[in-house]
């Protein structure tokens, strides 16, 4: 529930986290209650990015970077037609933007859209908190009638968890579109949408393949009625245990041997559809600056990332599948978490993270490159 901001930086808040830690600060962005999964993101730029992407759907972000809202707002960074966060949380807000794109402020435009945020909490704090205890649920409340912190923990506690949560179907489009190749059409690819960033469809277009962008209950025969030279799997929100319509649909892509690539929940897809499992990370990765290991070259880069849940595959060893021999291709220098999967004898792989650089940088930019080769390989 959300009401105008009218005078709302002077407007009271509180942040309730599920184990009872309460932080007090100023109402931003729209007044009212929100409720979600509490994560951080430890990106110093890109907020717009990160708000509009659908992956973020049901969670509540907090903002590691002290100082948020300096570039504003503008139409052209978005990843999709709305801010899916159902909260934002941030440290010292801008009080003016400067820059020469921006055509309105950040909190208004979460006013705008009805998304419940809260500034002047120490951040840091709330981090450090995240990191020893694990994402949880949490609930922001803002307005003059606010309610004892008894009612408001109990309202948070009653809140819906993200283990179990299916949402991949509410935030994926319900019809198919198109996004033209630029210049010259070489390929033609069925992009599954799982919560697909706008960007994502924009890299494979700069590279000659026409996207044809299909919702999230897409069938197998859906996916080859567009007759594609590849198939793609899209990031996005929810837990990978509940995706069983995607495995289903990725296994029968492995069967007929077309090329593959998938990103983000698209990874964590693909491992299921190899047999192995998924689980639920203490506090997930997120923001733009977390390093990966391509193990197939030994190169580290710089890449964006935001998963909760990660594939549970061996590292240290081949693993024989359903569909031949895959291995760990990519894996995280933080904490060793699986980044990404490869099968060794027919063309499919796919990464954890966002290789589209939305916003981020543009290391990972490759594998754009790596699933091309992978269709003209077949082609040949």
């Amino acid at each position: 529930m959300t009401t105008s901001t009218r005078g709302a930086h002077r407007t009271p808040a509180v942040l309730v986290l599920e184990d009872g830690r309460i932080f007090r600060g100023r109402a931003y962005g729209a007044v009212g209650a929100t409720f979600g999964e509490a994560v951080f993101s430890t990106g110093m730029t890109g907020y717009q990015e990160t708000l509009t992407d659908p992956s973020y759907h049901r969670q509540v972000v907090v903002m590691t970077a002290p100082h948020v809202g300096n570039t504003g707002i503008n139409d052209e960074d978005m990843e999709s037609k709305k801010i899916w966060v159902s909260g934002y949380v941030v440290r010292d807000p801008a009080r003016v933007p400067s820059n020469w794109r921006s055509t309105r402020s950040l909190d208004q435009e979460l006013a705008a859209q009805g998304v419940v945020g809260i500034s002047g909490i120490d951040t840091r704090a709330l981090t450090r908190h995240l990191r020893e205890r694990g994402a949880m649920r949490v609930g922001i409340f803002s307005g003059q009638a606010l309610p004892d912190e008894g009612t408001m923990l109990a309202e948070v506690r009653q809140a819906p968890e993200m283990s179990g949560a299916d949402l991949s179907a509410e935030v994926a489009t319900t019809e198919a579109y198109v996004v033209p190749a630029i210049g010259e059409k070489k390929f033609t690819v069925a992009a599954v949408d799982l919560g697909i960033k706008g960007m994502t469809p924009h890299r494979m277009a700069e590279r000659g393949i026409e996207v044809h962008v299909l919702p999230a209950t897409a069938t197998v025969e859906d996916v080859y009625a567009v007759n594609p030279d590849g198939v793609f799997f899209s990031n996005g929100p929810g837990d990978p245990a509940t995706a069983d319509h995607p495995v289903s649909v990725m296994r029968g892509v492995l069967e007929r041997g077309t090329p593959l690539f998938g990103i983000c929940f698209g990874n964590q897809i693909l491992g299921r559809a190899l047999g192995f499992g998924t689980f639920k990370l203490k506090y997930g990765h997120r923001g733009i600056n977390q390093p990966v290991q391509d193990r197939t070259t030994g190169k580290v880069e710089v890449t964006a990332h935001n998963h909760g849940f990660a594939v549970d595959a061996p590292l240290d060893h081949v693993s024989d599948t359903p569909y031949g021999r895959a291995e760990v291709s990519h894996v995280c220098l933080n904490d060793n978490v699986v980044e990404g999967l490869q099968l060794l004898d027919r063309p499919a792989f796919s990464v954890q993270y966002h290789p589209e650089a939305a916003a981020g940088p543009h290391d990972a930019a490759y594998l754009f490159d790596r699933f091309v080769k992978l269709m003209e390989g077949q082609r040949a």
